[in-house]
């Protein structure tokens, strides 16, 4: 009788719940500072990554968080230029990285990889190996995430005055941005990197209709999370349709549910 880990289907959804639990919390932030675009970039960024790692001959994950923080640092060094707005700085560092990714893979013919995998996902092709890179990933991000909590909250509530009272530290955003690349780097392997924002936004706006209060929105939006991809996975199972699309479109559905929800809540 195969074990738990050596069903794919199991794999794939201990894998999905994994990713959920880490991009719930983080796509709060992400929709509060209204973020959508720098996480576009950095996934956008990881198809660069991917090329860097087969290069170099380690795991792609290593190569996708090295060049989100790259480009994570970047971009908090061009922040204090005033000749250009935040969105066109991410706008052509989110383009420009996907359009170097392309050109480098091009040039990697002898490389064997599935490129529309990485684009789109492949939750159903996880393996032991990609197991422990995400259960690593939560053993990191979690705790991290939980001990600047509180100063990310101040500084998304008015930077101004985090800035003052010193929870605005540099420190604290680089972080967070660090925290960001990790978990794009291991959510492209369920969603793929043109899906990945998605895992980080749907959920938590469908949670922020009903959360009272901002640890609530997080829980919510990792519960939010993990029922797309168990409903993700089921679709794909029932109808042979691609994983990682799937699941976004249960995160969209579960978005739209709670749009109807929440209207009915304040008719009442």
């Amino acid at each position: 009788m195969e074990t738990l880990l050596d069903s794919f289907a199991a794999r794939a959804l201990l894998a999905g719940l994994g990713v959920a639990l880490v991009t719930g919390p983080l796509g709060c932030f992400v929709v509060w500072r209204r973020m959508a675009y720098f996480g576009d970039t950095l996934s956008h960024a990881g198809l660069l990554g991917v090329a860097l790692g087969l290069a170099l001959g380690v795991d792609p994950a290593v190569g996708i968080i090295a060049t989100g923080l790259v480009i994570a640092l970047l971009l908090i060094a061009l922040q204090h230029q005033r000749r250009l707005p935040a969105d066109t700085l991410l706008g052509i560092l989110s383009h420009s990285a996907l359009a170097l990714g392309l050109i480098a893979v091009s040039f990697m013919e002898q490389v064997r990889f599935d490129l529309m995998g990485y684009l789109f996902g492949d939750i159903l092709a996880v393996a032991n190996d990609d197991l422990l890179w995400i259960a690593g990933a939560c053993l990191a991000v979690l705790p991290t995430l939980a001990f600047i909590w509180r100063r990310l909250i101040a500084l998304t509530v008015d930077q101004d005055v985090a800035l003052a009272e010193g929870a605005g530290h540099i420190s604290v955003r680089i972080a967070f941005m660090v925290l960001m690349a990790l978990t794009v780097a291991v959510a492209m392997k369920i969603v793929g990197i043109l899906l990945v924002t998605a895992l980080l936004i749907i959920p938590a706006a469908a949670a922020r209709r009903f959360a009272t209060s901002p640890e609530g929105m997080a829980a919510g939006a990792a519960l939010i999370g993990m029922a797309a991809v168990a409903g993700g996975i089921a679709a794909s199972f029932a109808w042979d349709t691609p994983s990682g699309p799937s699941v976004v479109t249960a995160a969209a559905l579960l978005f739209a549910l709670s749009l109807a929800a929440g209207g009915a809540l304040r008719r009442a």
